[in-house]
């Protein structure tokens, strides 16, 4: 469909209604304004659902610093170690895939409920491993139910809300999430010293566990019975099928999951970047991880200021135009500025890592909005639309991860190439996308 002409803000339905793929007759799972299913505080809604959303990134970046810990005690080599993140971030793309669907068809909260009761059993498996196989095992079998909370609360939050207020609550979970990464590896940091790395899991338990007592008292079911779809394969297989063969839909997966990667890549090149390149201590790598989640939680917040004031388009193209600013000048600055021994560590830090935290200010101001256009694409089957495009988002992590980010990780200029090649894809397909949806 094709887009208004306007950037003046678009009126506020009050149902999934003027979604894109809607008829009008379709039984598009809107079923009761929010206030009938939650009476707390939006904020209270939005840190219930940013607590299921962090489960999974926490749950990896707690243990990262115990890995020599956990090496020493199973005897294990580096190899194997690795085999604890990869069967961890494979299990946890894959079932994401299906997490959705099972949403869709029999309810949201028992998927997120069934989600955080495995996962409190796989983190209680890990805290007893005694081998390092057992210790990969319970990574997957995390890996395979910590992604229910993140993809399954995305639909809760557009079952409950129109668009506009839909994008206020996805910028406070985005806001609240935006805390774990810094918190996570100083928590881990600190624990695996006089506590041993078990406690990490054990840790990871407990929350898992508060969060499954939180949501059985608050969460509220936000799919009606008619609304639910047939959980059989044929219908499965044609849902999948109509999502991966509507273009629409996978551009916006590109436009919102690819230039996220443009930041993930300094995250994941952190300690060889910032050691190795920037000449840092390990005890002052915090300030980028301070930055970069500063720069998330203001581009949240003011997305969420935005909605309803600002046509959805105007934004992702403000979004767009942070993050383009800051990929010039993270190019220019890598390229033609004397390297930060010249400097000096402070200041080369300085330069280097400002550009990245003004990126991640970008991105957070485009992502909730071009996040609920992804929904919108299949507003019968929003689980399923929030499956596919979390599996198709961790499948790239990994992919960075795994391939680009060992290529680049020791060159300033190399990660400034790479990160920018990222931006313009997403940028690319944004371009291409924004005038077939409607904004």
């Amino acid at each position: 469909m094709t887009s208004p002409s306007s950037d003046a803000p678009p009126s506020d339905p009050g149902s999934a209604a003027a979604a894109p793929a809607a008829s009008a007759s379709s039984a598009v799972p809107f079923v009761a304004p929010a206030e009938a299913l939650w009476r707390g505080p939006r904020w209270a809604l939005s840190l219930l659902l940013a607590g299921l959303a962090t489960l999974g990134p926490f749950a990896i970046d707690t243990y990262l610093p115990a890995f020599t810990a956990i090496a020493s005690s199973l005897s294990a080599t580096p190899v194997q170690m690795q085999q604890t993140l990869s069967a961890y971030l494979l299990a946890f793309a894959l079932m994401n895939l299906f997490h959705g669907a099972l949403a869709d068809s029999f309810g949201r909260r028992p998927v997120v409920l069934g989600g955080l009761v495995a996962f409190v059993a796989a983190s209680v498996g890990c805290a007893l491993a005694q081998s390092i196989g057992a210790l990969v095992f319970w990574r997957a079998v995390q890996g395979l139910a910590a992604g229910a909370g993140m993809v399954v609360g995305r639909a809760i939050i557009r079952d409950l809300h129109a668009p506009a207020e839909a994008q206020r609550v996805m910028s406070q979970v985005t806001i609240f999430f935006g805390v774990a990464p810094a918190i996570a590896p100083v928590l881990g940091g600190l624990m695996v010293g006089p506590l041993g790395w078990r406690s990490i899991f054990w840790l990871l338990a407990a929350i898992a566990l508060v969060l499954a007592l939180a949501n059985v008292r608050l969460l509220p079911e936000t799919l009606e019975p008619a609304a639910r779809q047939p959980f059989h394969p044929a219908p499965l297989l044609r849902g999948y099928g109509q999502l991966v063969r509507n273009p629409s839909f996978l551009a916006l997966v590109v436009a919102s999951g690819i230039p996220f990667n443009g930041m993930f890549l300094y995250v994941l090149s952190a300690p060889a970047w910032l050691g190795g390149v920037l000449g840092l201590a390990p005890t002052q790598f915090f300030w980028f991880f301070v930055a970069s989640v500063g720069g998330i939680m203001a581009g949240a917040a003011l997305s969420g200021r935005l909605a309803g004031r600002v046509a959805p388009r105007r934004q992702v193209r403000w979004g767009f135009v942070v993050v383009g600013v800051a990929t010039l000048v993270n190019l220019a600055l890598n390229a033609f500025v004397p390297p930060p021994a010249v400097w000096g560590a402070a200041w080369g830090a300085a330069w280097a890592i400002a550009p990245v935290a003004l990126y991640s200010f970008g991105w957070s101001l485009l992502t909730p909005v071009v996040t609920l256009l992804v929904l919108e694409q299949a507003p019968q089957r929003r689980g399923m639309a929030s499956s596919v495009h979390s599996s198709i988002g961790s499948g790239a992590n990994a992919v960075v991860a795994g391939v680009l980010a060992p290529l680049v990780m020791h060159s300033a200029v190399g990660l400034a190439v790479a990160s920018a090649g990222l931006m313009l894809t997403g940028l690319l397909a944004w371009t291409w996308v924004k005038r077939r949806v409607t904004v």
